[in-house]
């Protein structure tokens, strides 16, 4: 009987490497000490040791809503106001924020409560506007690959919170950074907010370890919004306080002083409760890997 032919054994995958290649991210890069550069939020340091927690409403509703708003998240220690006067939305029927007016009544709302703030801008004409009265510009998901909107606010003088677009690779991601960079700001805090996967159990995949690896391979700080990647607030403080255990330099959450009645995302965002709630835990989590919740 004839030999049967030999079969050769079925190769393992070749691994991923978190080998810094600083010719694809020449201004972002890793720095060869593996520091992270500070960035700041108005006075707040991103990148320092200690975590600073961004909170607050998805968009701005009314001069009222919004001060109540940073006024709670600012009680429970949050350290900057996030909000939306200009809203991107999936349907044009849906709530749009409520532009300039929007950013002006934020802008109160935080200077009472003694939080500088981030708010996205949809296009490279309202960067000039917007840029006296924000602390911080926000590239939103949907904007991650808006060029001219990406040097537009390169050009700006203000740091930029870029969002991580859901179908957008790591390195896309990054990529969107340098061309922020290359126009002369590198004052840039990367923000993993979920990708599309298969599974709709939760509104997105929140990936953890690919905001990791984007800390790996850039001297950036890297932030995660737990509330846009999972949308179940039930699940937010675990995933914030594994996050930072995790070695992230910022959380970001929304939270609403009420949700039942908001006109964006009040599903997922948190009540006062909640988040008290997840900034205990978050605490918690931080002195266990011997960190600090940034506290001003």
């Amino acid at each position: 009987m004839a030999n049967a032919p030999l079969v050769s054994a079925p190769q393992c995958s070749k691994s991923q490497s978190s080998t810094v290649d600083a010719s694809r991210f020449p201004i972002v890069a890793a720095r060869e000490d593996g520091q992270t550069s500070v960035v700041t939020i108005g006075d707040v340091p991103f990148g320092a040791g200690s975590v600073p927690v961004i909170a607050g409403p998805c968009a701005v509703e009314s001069q009222a809503l919004i001060a109540e708003g940073a006024g709670l998240v600012a009680s429970l220690g949050a350290a900057v106001l996030r909000g939306g006067a200009f809203k991107p939305r999936t349907s044009p029927y849906s709530f749009q924020g409520l532009g300039m007016e929007g950013l002006q009544m934020m802008r109160r709302a935080a200077d009472d409560a003694g939080l500088p703030i981030v708010t996205e801008v949809l296009s490279p004409e309202l960067v000039e506007a917007m840029e006296p009265l924000v602390d911080a510009f926000q590239i939103g998901a949907r904007n991650m690959h808006n060029f001219p909107l990406l040097e537009a606010v390169g050009q700006s003088e203000k740091p930029v919170l870029l969002k991580r677009h859901f179908g957008a690779t790591i390195t896309e991601w990054i990529l969107a950074a340098e061309y922020i960079a290359d126009q002369g700001n590198d004052a840039i805090i990367l923000c993993e907010r979920g990708i599309r996967s298969f599974g709709d159990e939760t509104r997105f995949t929140f990936d953890l370890a690919g905001a990791l690896w984007a800390k790996s391979q850039v001297r950036l700080p890297v932030v995660v919004d737990p509330s846009h990647a999972i949308g179940v607030p039930e699940l937010l403080g675990a995933a914030a306080a594994g996050a930072v255990a995790a070695g992230v330099d910022g959380v970001m959450v929304e939270v609403h002083p009420d949700r039942e009645n908001a006109r964006c995302d009040g599903a997922q965002a948190l009540n006062g409760e909640q988040f008290e709630a997840l900034m205990a835990r978050v605490a918690g989590a931080a002195r266990a890997v011997e960190r600090t919740i940034y506290a001003g």
